[in-house]
Protein backbone atom coordinates (compact mmCIF):
# COMPACT_ATOMS: atom_id res chain seq x y z
CA UNK A 1 0.00 0.00 0.00
CA UNK A 2 0.87 3.44 -0.29
CA UNK A 3 1.29 6.43 2.65
CA UNK A 4 -2.11 7.40 1.70
CA UNK A 5 -3.69 4.08 1.61
CA UNK A 6 -4.13 2.98 -1.81
CA UNK A 7 -3.02 0.13 -3.44
CA UNK A 8 0.35 0.07 -4.93
CA UNK A 9 -0.15 -1.26 -8.38
CA UNK A 10 3.65 -0.37 -9.33
CA UNK A 11 4.93 -2.89 -7.39
CA UNK A 12 2.33 -5.99 -7.68
CA UNK A 13 3.65 -8.15 -10.82
CA UNK A 14 1.74 -6.37 -13.43
CA UNK A 15 3.85 -6.48 -17.16
CA UNK A 16 2.90 -5.27 -20.07
CA UNK A 17 2.59 -8.47 -22.11
CA UNK A 18 0.45 -10.09 -19.29
CA UNK A 19 -1.89 -6.97 -20.73
CA UNK A 20 -1.59 -6.65 -24.37
CA UNK A 21 0.84 -3.90 -23.81
CA UNK A 22 -1.23 -1.96 -21.29
CA UNK A 23 -0.31 -1.10 -17.66
CA UNK A 24 -2.11 -1.53 -14.85
CA UNK A 25 -1.90 1.92 -14.07
CA UNK A 26 -3.27 2.78 -17.71
CA UNK A 27 -6.45 0.43 -17.15
CA UNK A 28 -7.20 1.68 -13.20
CA UNK A 29 -7.14 5.59 -14.91
CA UNK A 30 -9.56 4.10 -18.08
CA UNK A 31 -11.59 2.99 -15.85
CA UNK A 32 -11.88 5.91 -13.66
CA UNK A 33 -12.75 7.79 -16.90
CA UNK A 34 -15.78 5.61 -17.31
CA UNK A 35 -13.91 3.47 -20.04
CA UNK A 36 -14.83 6.66 -22.17
CA UNK A 37 -13.06 7.23 -25.04
CA UNK A 38 -13.34 3.67 -25.83
CA UNK A 39 -10.20 2.31 -26.09
CA UNK A 40 -9.96 -1.10 -28.83
CA UNK A 41 -6.73 -2.28 -27.42
CA UNK A 42 -8.22 -2.87 -24.01
CA UNK A 43 -11.47 -3.22 -24.75
CA UNK A 44 -10.40 -6.19 -27.04
CA UNK A 45 -7.65 -7.89 -24.32
CA UNK A 46 -9.24 -10.78 -22.58
CA UNK A 47 -6.26 -9.74 -20.10
CA UNK A 48 -7.61 -6.60 -19.85
CA UNK A 49 -10.97 -7.53 -19.25
CA UNK A 50 -9.86 -9.88 -16.68
CA UNK A 51 -7.86 -7.01 -14.99
CA UNK A 52 -10.84 -4.04 -15.39
CA UNK A 53 -13.86 -6.76 -14.05
CA UNK A 54 -11.85 -6.86 -11.07
CA UNK A 55 -10.59 -3.37 -10.47
CA UNK A 56 -14.21 -2.07 -10.79
CA UNK A 57 -15.37 -4.52 -7.48
CA UNK A 58 -12.07 -3.83 -5.37
CA UNK A 59 -12.97 0.49 -7.04
CA UNK A 60 -16.74 -0.06 -5.97
CA UNK A 61 -15.07 -0.63 -2.08
CA UNK A 62 -12.71 2.25 -2.73
CA UNK A 63 -12.73 4.49 -0.02
CA UNK A 64 -14.99 2.12 2.46
CA UNK A 65 -12.23 -0.19 3.74
CA UNK A 66 -11.30 0.04 7.37
CA UNK A 67 -8.11 -1.69 9.12
CA UNK A 68 -9.28 -4.37 11.36
CA UNK A 69 -7.36 -3.41 14.60
CA UNK A 70 -3.92 -3.83 12.03
CA UNK A 71 -1.90 -3.85 15.74
CA UNK A 72 -4.04 -7.66 16.89
CA UNK A 73 -3.63 -8.93 13.29
CA UNK A 74 -0.11 -10.58 12.69
CA UNK A 75 2.60 -8.96 10.21
CA UNK A 76 2.37 -9.53 6.61
CA UNK A 77 4.31 -8.66 4.05
CA UNK A 78 1.92 -7.20 1.73
CA UNK A 79 -1.88 -5.61 2.65
CA UNK A 80 -4.90 -7.86 1.57
CA UNK A 81 -5.30 -5.52 -1.48
CA UNK A 82 -2.35 -5.50 -2.65
CA UNK A 83 -2.71 -9.56 -2.56
CA UNK A 84 -6.12 -9.45 -4.24
CA UNK A 85 -3.88 -6.71 -7.04
CA UNK A 86 -1.20 -9.38 -7.14
CA UNK A 87 -3.48 -12.21 -7.84
CA UNK A 88 -5.65 -10.11 -10.26
CA UNK A 89 -1.78 -9.94 -12.54
CA UNK A 90 -1.49 -13.58 -11.95
CA UNK A 91 -5.30 -14.55 -13.14
CA UNK A 92 -4.34 -12.11 -15.80
CA UNK A 93 -1.87 -13.91 -17.86
CA UNK A 94 -2.87 -16.75 -20.66
CA UNK A 95 -1.27 -19.35 -19.18
CA UNK A 96 -1.93 -22.72 -20.85
CA UNK A 97 -4.56 -23.39 -23.86
CA UNK A 98 -7.39 -25.78 -22.35
CA UNK A 99 -8.61 -28.01 -25.27
CA UNK A 100 -12.38 -28.70 -25.67
CA UNK A 101 -13.31 -32.50 -26.05
CA UNK A 102 -14.37 -32.02 -29.49
CA UNK A 103 -15.10 -35.50 -30.75
CA UNK A 104 -14.48 -34.18 -34.34
CA UNK A 105 -10.32 -34.69 -34.96
CA UNK A 106 -10.36 -32.28 -37.57
CA UNK A 107 -11.84 -29.59 -35.07
CA UNK A 108 -9.67 -27.75 -32.39
CA UNK A 109 -11.21 -25.58 -30.34
CA UNK A 110 -9.44 -24.73 -26.73
CA UNK A 111 -9.69 -21.67 -23.90
CA UNK A 112 -7.12 -20.42 -22.51
CA UNK A 113 -6.19 -20.73 -18.93
CA UNK A 114 -6.69 -17.42 -17.99
CA UNK A 115 -10.01 -17.26 -19.18
CA UNK A 116 -10.95 -20.16 -17.18
CA UNK A 117 -9.54 -18.25 -14.03
CA UNK A 118 -12.11 -15.02 -15.79
CA UNK A 119 -14.67 -17.61 -15.11
CA UNK A 120 -13.51 -18.36 -11.78
CA UNK A 121 -13.50 -14.80 -10.47
CA UNK A 122 -16.23 -13.57 -11.85
CA UNK A 123 -18.42 -16.34 -9.69
CA UNK A 124 -17.66 -13.57 -6.59
CA UNK A 125 -19.68 -11.36 -8.27
CA UNK A 126 -22.67 -14.11 -7.43
CA UNK A 127 -21.99 -14.52 -3.98
CA UNK A 128 -22.44 -11.69 -1.20
CA UNK A 129 -19.31 -10.87 1.14
CA UNK A 130 -16.69 -12.28 -0.81
CA UNK A 131 -13.39 -11.32 -2.89
CA UNK A 132 -11.56 -14.01 -4.78
CA UNK A 133 -7.67 -13.03 -4.37
CA UNK A 134 -6.34 -15.93 -6.60
CA UNK A 135 -7.25 -19.00 -8.75
CA UNK A 136 -5.24 -22.10 -9.84
CA UNK A 137 -5.96 -24.76 -11.73
CA UNK A 138 -3.86 -28.22 -10.56
CA UNK A 139 -3.59 -30.91 -13.68
CA UNK A 140 -3.01 -31.52 -16.74
CA UNK A 141 -5.48 -29.43 -18.32
CA UNK A 142 -3.84 -30.06 -21.91
CA UNK A 143 -5.22 -33.53 -21.86
CA UNK A 144 -9.38 -33.72 -22.69
CA UNK A 145 -10.94 -35.90 -19.36
CA UNK A 146 -7.57 -35.00 -17.24
CA UNK A 147 -9.29 -34.28 -13.81
CA UNK A 148 -8.53 -31.08 -12.29
CA UNK A 149 -8.47 -29.33 -8.72
CA UNK A 150 -9.08 -25.87 -8.52
CA UNK A 151 -7.95 -24.07 -5.79
CA UNK A 152 -9.40 -20.58 -4.77
CA UNK A 153 -7.91 -18.13 -2.13
CA UNK A 154 -10.80 -15.77 -1.06
CA UNK A 155 -11.45 -12.62 1.26
CA UNK A 156 -14.26 -12.64 3.13
CA UNK A 157 -16.22 -9.65 5.05
CA UNK A 158 -16.85 -9.50 8.56
CA UNK A 159 -20.69 -10.35 8.99
CA UNK A 160 -21.02 -12.80 6.41
CA UNK A 161 -20.97 -16.55 7.14
CA UNK A 162 -18.14 -18.14 5.93
CA UNK A 163 -19.59 -21.59 5.65
CA UNK A 164 -22.26 -20.33 3.51
CA UNK A 165 -19.93 -18.32 1.47
CA UNK A 166 -17.78 -20.40 0.26
CA UNK A 167 -20.11 -23.30 -0.09
CA UNK A 168 -22.26 -20.43 -2.83
CA UNK A 169 -19.06 -19.87 -4.07
CA UNK A 170 -18.49 -23.64 -5.01
CA UNK A 171 -21.36 -24.11 -6.32
CA UNK A 172 -21.08 -20.64 -8.32
CA UNK A 173 -17.67 -21.72 -9.81
CA UNK A 174 -18.79 -25.69 -10.42
CA UNK A 175 -21.74 -24.48 -12.07
CA UNK A 176 -19.73 -21.97 -14.67
CA UNK A 177 -17.40 -24.47 -15.24
CA UNK A 178 -19.53 -27.16 -16.27
CA UNK A 179 -21.65 -24.48 -18.67
CA UNK A 180 -18.43 -23.16 -20.33
CA UNK A 181 -15.80 -25.43 -20.20
CA UNK A 182 -15.15 -29.43 -20.54
CA UNK A 183 -12.53 -29.46 -17.35
CA UNK A 184 -12.99 -32.60 -15.48
CA UNK A 185 -13.50 -30.69 -12.22
CA UNK A 186 -12.14 -33.34 -9.46
CA UNK A 187 -12.76 -30.71 -6.67
CA UNK A 188 -12.44 -27.31 -5.72
CA UNK A 189 -10.70 -26.22 -2.83
CA UNK A 190 -11.86 -22.99 -1.32
CA UNK A 191 -8.98 -21.44 1.57
CA UNK A 192 -10.34 -18.15 3.24
CA UNK A 193 -6.89 -15.87 3.26
CA UNK A 194 -8.51 -12.79 5.52
CA UNK A 195 -11.65 -11.70 6.93
CA UNK A 196 -12.21 -8.16 6.53
CA UNK A 197 -14.24 -5.14 7.86
CA UNK A 198 -15.71 -2.80 5.29
CA UNK A 199 -17.99 0.07 6.42
CA UNK A 200 -21.44 0.64 7.50
CA UNK A 201 -22.29 2.30 4.10
CA UNK A 202 -20.80 -0.50 2.15
CA UNK A 203 -21.75 -3.39 3.90
CA UNK A 204 -25.97 -2.12 3.25
CA UNK A 205 -24.82 -0.94 -0.67
CA UNK A 206 -27.39 -3.82 -2.20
Amino acid sequence: MTENGTPDTGRLGFEPSDLDGHTIDELTDYLEAGRLPIDPSIEGSAGCQLALDALERLHGLGGELIDADAAAMPEVDDSWVDRILSGIALDARAGRRIPFGEPDDSVDLGITEGAVRGLIRSAENAVAGILVGHAALDGDVMVPGAPVRIRIDVNVFYGTSIPDAVEGLRAEVADRLHRHTDLVVAGIDVRVRDVQRVSRRTEETP
